[in-house]
């Protein structure tokens, strides 16, 4: 018994030693001081840039560790003082000494003296196994600047290590991240999955992936050690954010350089850490690693008032087609991110009526608390009078970046209160869709919901409902698929028109068996006779949602069947999905293999009606493609003009833009005979826009046959406008906590200056149609990068901008027949200016500042169409110099 108890205590012994070898981590020797030479640097760039171009500085200083105090129960818990001393503050770029702000300056010159001394105070160091716990700083009486403390943290990160490989979740100054060790001997390599980290600064960033900024982030440090002592280390941290092909670079480099070792201070006794701080100095308090907020002080920026004197006479109405506009929008919107409630009210108050609507687009894009209240006071609802000031607003709601449930919830008050205007009734809940979208991609989708989902089926006003429909149109709600779905089969053509185009927005994936089976019932007429528009909306539907081969064959076995323009407007779609070669071009190549369904007599109808997608630009980051769609009636008058522009990167799709023009009961004008199931529509016409994801409020041109009448003899041609105003395009602000303890802010801004607007002209005594899309914008979008603390701040900007005009016309003669149909769309030629500065500031006033520009006039073009279209417009334009000349 006494044998076997023995061997017991020998293998609980030899278990025990075994454990403590293991686990242990890395330790100092006492009565020893390790010096180091260390440096921190950041430099900022383009990533195409040379790293000579790069902006930034370097610090570096000698570091003294020692061994304070050691837990005599954990022998991996370790107390270290650490004093930094010999600092230097120097560019990271080769520049002359012309150019060299930081040549001839001593650290106690850039840093200051109080900074100074701050910096080179001793502080503590909680170590253990490896891993950082704790700082001990002097911030009695504010005694250390947090810039001072965060390079602290920097130098105290240089530590975090482990001798085993794996992975955990830790902290060092950047933020709490996952991080993966791998361990030999004596190397040591540390790699920090930068996505993951969770930090103390909140950014925000525009929710489409075409608009956004991707990027891409790495951090490892290498490690290297002797007797268990660490020799060195080196960070090599980078983040790169793409818009675009703009594209920055911030790389964060660190190195811990073992000098030598030398007699250094003796462990001090004592139980624990506190105490032992305590006795040694207790001005000494305990913060994390991580780095904490600083709040720097502009001296010398204008205030909101300042700013808006100097900026408002770019945003002057007849400036909103040049680049000065959307560049004072973001001027402005900076500056109202940072003013206050009153502030902004005084500036809304005191500005002149042509401006005005401008100033409501920005004072609502700057999306802070005290914008949105300063708004929303001076804005009155209950009124008709200021119809054009709340819709801007409502759109650059619609439009907002980052919106809140502060914002939606804000909508949801006004729709429930007295307003004034019906139709801007109509577009707080069209665009409460939107907003719910938003919100709902970031997880918050509560607000709303049942109000719209509930609201086709709560009214009988035909404009109610379509208000709604609408919105669910904006929301995108999966729970709206069914809604939709129904009002697709209504006998209401605006009513099914507006539910399969809402349908149409949705993932193919919700386009479940049983609403493909209402759509085929809509474009095969099996329970009622629908409007041409409908149907060939239900078959562009079905072909964009993943079709069965039985549905394609239906498809084109109606061909020929159908009303005379329907008829070349579906074969026109065939052939263009064909030859773009849209998802479905497979599936319609294996039907038409069949000859019933792939004939000559089919696949040879003519008419007006017309199909066509093409490229408009094409670049390593973003595709843009567009499509234009027309539907005539048999008489040859225009049913439906659809334009879509769609945007394509990161993975995602933008619709950034889709204009449609709707037209009906034009025939008593003729003396034509209406197609089937459209024999007593009221005379219409208007224009429905979507622009950027968003839905707007459609607009009327004239409806019934007197306000025809009027409107024919009073009509001047002038287009009528759609939206027009000022966008925040893309909104992106983010702080990044570099682990050497600076901090770099990377901000980009695009405003759009846009004025899209459409018309109709109708011509009896010339026998003529025309329509008319009309796209007129500046895009401005700049990008900056920075480190600013309160000693030094670098910089890089690059921007670009642009102006362009966008037109789309089609002609329609009716004086003999077949008509003559000539669309045209035209990009006319526009520039493009980039610049890229770069800035580097002391606080004594020294500055070094580089810009360089570049400019081009980018040729305009007329985008093609089909061959037919260019045969039929150069009839038109023949007819055209003969009726001048030939009267």
């Amino acid at each position: 018994m006494l044998r076997l108890a023995g061997l017991l205590l020998c293998v609980a012994s030899f278990l025990s030693t075994s454990s403590l070898g293991a686990s242990a981590g890395p330790r100092l020797d006492n009565d020893k001081l390790y010096r180091y030479s260390y440096s921190a640097e950041v430099g900022l760039n383009r990533l195409t840039g040379s790293t000579r171009g790069n902006t930034g500085f370097r610090i570096s200083s000698d570091v003294d560790i020692s061994l304070i105090w050691r837990n005599p129960e954990i022998q991996d818990e370790q107390l270290l003082r650490l004093q930094i001393s010999n600092v230097e503050v120097e560019s990271v770029g080769k520049r002359s000494r012309k150019n060299n702000i930081f040549h001839g300056s001593s650290a106690e010159s850039i840093l200051g003296k109080v900074r100074l001394e701050a910096l080179q105070r001793p502080f503590m160091v909680l170590w253990k196994m490896g891993k950082v716990i704790k700082i001990s700083l002097c911030i009695k009486k504010n005694a250390e600047p947090s810039t001072i403390k965060n390079l602290k943290r920097g130098v105290a990160s240089m530590l975090m290590m482990q001798l085993k490989s794996g992975k955990m979740s830790e902290a060092d100054a950047s933020g709490k991240c996952l991080v993966e060790y791998k361990a030999t001997k004596d190397h040591v390599i540390r790699t920090k999955h930068l996505d993951t980290c969770k930090t103390q600064e909140m950014g925000f960033t525009t929710q489409s992936p075409v608009l956004g900024i991707s990027g891409k982030s790495t951090s490892e440090t290498v490690i290297t050690l002797e007797n268990g002592i660490i020799k060195s280390a080196d960070v090599e941290e980078t983040h790169i954010f793409i818009f675009n092909y703009l594209t920055y670079l911030i790389s964060n480099r660190q190195s811990l350089m073992l000098k030598k070792i030398e007699v250094g201070p003796t462990e001090a006794a004592g139980k624990d850490v506190a105490s032992v701080v305590k006795s040694l100095d207790d001005k000494l308090m305990s913060v994390g690693v991580m780095v904490e907020k600083v709040k720097t002080k502009c001296k010398g920026c204008p205030n909101l008032m300042d700013t808006w004197k100097v900026v408002r006479s770019q945003l002057e109405p007849g400036s909103l087609s040049k680049a000065e506009a959307p560049r004072s929008f973001l001027t402005l919107l900076h500056s109202l991110r940072k003013a206050s409630k009153s502030e902004i009210l005084t500036v809304l108050r005191n500005c002149s009526k042509t401006v005005l609507p401008q100033l409501v687009d920005a004072v609502t894009s700057a999306q802070t608390p005290s914008s949105l209240s300063a708004i929303l006071e001076f804005l009155n609802f209950s009124k008709k009078e200021g119809l054009v000031l709340q819709e801007r607003f409502l759109y650059a709601c619609g439009f907002a970046s980052h919106p809140t449930e502060t914002t939606l919830q804000s909508l949801l008050d006004l729709s429930q209160g007295q307003i004034g205007s019906t139709e801007i009734k109509e577009s707080i809940v069209i665009i409460m869709g939107a907003l719910l979208r938003k919100l709902c991609l970031k997880g918050a989708c509560e607000l709303p919901v049942k109000m719209l989902l509930a609201g086709p089926d709560s009214t009988q006003m035909e404009s109610e409902v379509q208000m709604y429909l609408l919105a669910l149109k904006n929301a995108l709600l999966p729970e709206g698929v069914p809604i939709l779905a129904k009002y697709a089969e209504s006998e209401v053509g605006a009513f099914s028109t507006i539910a399969i185009t809402a349908l149409q927005r949705y993932d193919p994936q919700l386009i479940i068996p049983e609403v493909k089976k209402t759509l085929n019932r809509i474009y095969h007429q099996n329970k009622h006779i629908y409007e041409k528009n409908v149907r060939a909306a239900a078959a562009d539907l079905i072909m964009s949602s993943n079709p069965s081969y039985m549905e394609v064959k239906n498809l084109l076995l109606s061909i020929g069947h159908l009303p005379h323009e329907m008829n070349k407007y579906m074969l026109s779609k065939v052939q263009d999905i064909l030859r773009f070669e849209m998802p479905a071009c497979k599936l319609v190549r294996q039907v038409m293999k069949d000859m019933v369904s792939h004939n000559y007599d089919r696949f040879s109808k003519t008419g007006s009606s017309s199909a066509f997608s093409g490229f408009m630009a094409r670049t390593a980051d973003v595709t843009c493609t567009y499509n234009l769609d027309i539907l005539y009636s048999g008489s040859g008058v225009l049913r439906r003009s659809n334009m879509n522009i769609y945007g394509q990167g990161n993975n995602a799709l933008l619709h950034g833009l889709q204009v449609t023009i709707e037209a009906q009961g034009l025939e008593s004008l003729i003396a034509a005979t209406p197609d089937e199931g459209e024999e007593d529509l009221e005379s219409f016409a208007g224009m429905s826009a979507l622009l950027f994801d968003v839905q707007l409020r459609p607009v009327t041109f004239f409806k019934g046959y007197s306000d025809l009448m009027s409107k024919m003899f009073s009509m001047s041609g002038d287009p009528i406008s759609v939206v027009k105003g000022l966008i925040l395009l893309t909104d992106h602000s983010q702080v990044i906590p570099l682990q050497s303890g600076l901090r770099a802010s990377a901000e980009f801004q695009g405003g759009l200056a846009i004025d899209i607007s459409g018309g109709m002209e109708f011509s009896l005594w010339y026998r003529e149609s025309k329509t008319s899309v009309n796209n007129r914008g500046a895009l401005v979008v700049i990008g900056n990068v920075t480190v600013d603390t309160d000693f030094v701040s670098a910089g890089v900007e690059v921007g670009f901008e642009t102006e362009a005009t966008l037109d789309f016309i089609t002609t329609v003669q009716f004086s003999e027949y077949p008509f003559l149909v000539c669309m045209q769309m035209d990009k006319t030629t526009f520039p493009f200016r980039e610049t890229v500065s770069k800035q580097e500031k002391l606080p004594s006033g020294q500055t070094f500042s580089s810009k360089r520009s570049r400019d081009q006039l980018v040729p305009g073009s007329e985008f093609p169409l089909h061959q037919e279209n260019s045969n039929m417009c150069k009839k038109v334009f023949e007819q055209a110099v003969h009726a001048v000349w030939f009267p």
